[in-house]
């Protein structure tokens, strides 16, 4: 129990012995010496023959077979700390009665052997979006967690890192995006919509001031695989930030629709009047997805939250790295891409 005591007075003491495991960087489908979890998407063989390989249809499963998918999803579970590896399509929250994650939470915490220390989510991304989620045991630890995050985001430093697959290379390797976003009901659906220039009064009206960095870390085939990383929270925030990159993520089927096209040239429609619409995507990029254009309007959100990174064990300890491996589907769209990490 040496690990309950060095954890304990970090993250309040709460359940059994706790660790994570501190992986390299990394930002491919794995990490360097990261092994290979429960829920990876590692396969053998060619993954061009099926158009989404590995894709769950989380409204079709039942609230067992939910369960059993996030068991099976588990990269991590020591102490009060479990990460898994959300499939895209399922939400976190919900209205009552919709099979969630936050709704399976207690029959996941069972299946996990907790008995009554039921998980509580610290950190997940949205519904369309896959990847790590941080779940602890302890009421005590996801304060502390949360604080943390709360406190980076004041000081700029980020602790997340997503990955994601652009239609459309940025003008520029890296940098940073900044956008005032606000939050309009329309047909049912709230959308982020840039402003600018924000008054005072916008802001008081719920407008917010975000900020995400960029990098491309891989072209191909007119795309671009990008890491992202997100220094305020917004809903949709990375998604309105590359469309404002005239780069739409992969599989947007909300903001993608912004993005107009005139010989050849990229341009901003107006957001207020542009309503939501299946991405299209050119001829030539569906040949190298191997997709007819049904097959493209199913598409899913090429977006991952690969990486998060949390304070080490000792306040002079290096940082600890929880790493998700990227859905297959994803795997296969960097292979037809040809978008090879460096």
């Amino acid at each position: 129990m040496r690990g309950c005591r060095v954890w304990g007075r970090l993250w309040g003491g709460c359940g059994q012995t706790p660790g994570v495991h501190a992986a390299a960087k990394g930002f491919g489908t794995e990490a360097r010496h990261h092994q290979q979890p429960r829920g990876s998407s590692r396969q053998s063989g060619p993954l061009r023959d099926q158009p989404f390989p590995g894709l769950l249809q989380p409204e079709n499963l039942s609230r067992e077979e939910l369960v059993d998918v996030l068991r099976a999803a588990v990269l991590d579970q020591k102490g009060p700390l479990v990460t898994l590896n959300k499939p895209q399509g399922l939400p976190v929250t919900g209205k009552p009665g919709e099979l969630t994650l936050l709704s399976v939470l207690p029959e996941l915490s069972q299946s996990l052997g907790l008995g009554e220390q039921e998980l509580q989510v610290v950190r997940a991304p949205g519904k369309e979006t896959s990847g790590l989620v941080l779940l602890s045991s302890c009421p005590q630890t996801a304060s502390r967690l949360q604080k943390f995050f709360s406190h980076s985001r004041r000081t700029q430093r980020p602790t997340a890192t997503y990955c994601a697959v652009t239609d459309g290379i940025p003008a520029t390797t890296e940098g940073k995006i900044q956008a005032a976003l606000k939050l309009e009901h329309t047909d049912g659906v709230n959308l982020a919509v840039p402003v600018k220039p924000p008054s005072r009064k916008d802001i008081l009206e719920g407008v917010k001031r975000t900020l995400s960095h960029f990098r491309v870390m891989a072209t191909g085939s007119g795309c671009a695989l990008v890491q992202l990383q997100p220094l305020t929270v917004f809903p949709s925030q990375l998604q309105v930030h590359m469309v404002l990159q005239l780069c739409p993520v992969l599989g947007d089927h909300t903001y993608s629709a912004r993005v107009g096209t005139v010989l050849g040239q990229r341009f901003l429609l107006p957001a207020e009047s542009t309503k939501p619409r299946k991405q299209v995507l050119d001829e030539a990029l569906l040949r190298h997805l191997h997709l007819t254009p049904s097959q493209a309007a199913q598409l899913p959100l090429h977006l991952h939250l690969h990486c998060l990174h949390l304070p080490g064990a000792r306040p002079m300890a290096a940082p600890i790295e929880f790493l998700a491996p990227l859905p297959s589907y994803f795997s296969r769209t960097l292979q037809c891409l040809g978008l090879h990490q460096p």
